[in-house]
């Protein structure tokens, strides 16, 4: 234990992250498992050393303009190439999907333009199904890129097809957002996943309540969605200076 300890301790010294020690500390215990399957070692103190705790990251959202101008962007390309980045962007953005939610849509989920109700059901982490609504503009979007993808997709096929016509993976889906971030001058940051935390941000600073937020992200646990909260603190002041009797007074 003494040694496991000291080890820590001189990560900790050299200043590498608790994600990366844990990391380490997952390795070891790996190997400590291996020896005792094998009957040629046993590593009790492993089993007692706590994993270093690692600080919940606040999500990293784009600006509103920036959000904008990266969707615009999209349609610098009018191939269908381009339109398939631009629904499948917008959708993650509008709807606040996961990356491999989406992908994972069937050309039989596709929402209806011209339908009354725009909703999607999606299948989440745990193979949890949620109903989430679909703007117009959203709709429309995908509408405009299958009317142009030059392969014939089956209702049980994937919604959104790489340049084959196999399923869209997700490093594809990031390397296009990749080049439109580079073209943009926008930060790294700027990722497929960072667009749900824009959608979940925006919501927020439009006045949206953490329990709608917590029911279209998919969150199985409130605390998850209060993250947020953190990100849009200057709003949340700002409304609390004007709602409050005291902060008016």
């Amino acid at each position: 234990m003494r040694d496991l300890r000291a080890w820590l301790s001189l990560r900790a010294g050299r200043g590498l992250e608790s994600t990366s020690t844990a990391r380490a500390l997952s390795t070891l215990r790996s190997f400590a498992k291996r020896l005792a399957r094998q009957g040629t070692g046993d590593i009790p103190a492993i089993r007692i050393v706590r994993t270093p705790k690692i600080a919940k990251s606040v999500p990293k959202a784009l600006a509103e303009h920036e959000t904008e101008s990266l969707l615009a962007e999209t349609e610098v390309d009018d191939g269908w190439i381009g339109r398939r980045d631009r629904a499948l962007f917008t959708l993650l953005y509008g709807a606040g999907l996961r990356i491999s939610e989406a992908l994972d849509l069937q050309r039989r989920d596709t929402p209806k333009p011209d339908g009354k109700d725009h909703t999607l059901k999606v299948r989440g982490k745990g193979g949890k199904e949620r109903i989430v609504p679909i703007l117009p503009a959203v709709a429309e979007a995908i509408a405009h890129y299958l009317a142009a993808v030059p392969f014939a997709i089956a209702p049980d096929g994937p919604l959104f097809v790489g340049a084959r016509g196999d399923r869209l993976v997700a490093a594809m889906a990031q390397r296009s957002l990749r080049a439109l971030r580079q073209r943009l001058n926008l930060p790294e940051t700027a990722t497929p996943h960072a667009l749900r935390h824009s959608f979940a941000t925006h919501l927020l600073g439009g006045g949206s309540d953490l329990r709608t937020i917590q029911e279209l992200l998919g969150h199985a646990s409130l605390s998850t969605t209060q993250r947020y909260t953190k990100v849009d603190a200057a709003r949340l002041k700002a409304v609390y200076s004007r709602a409050h009797p005291r902060a008016r007074s």
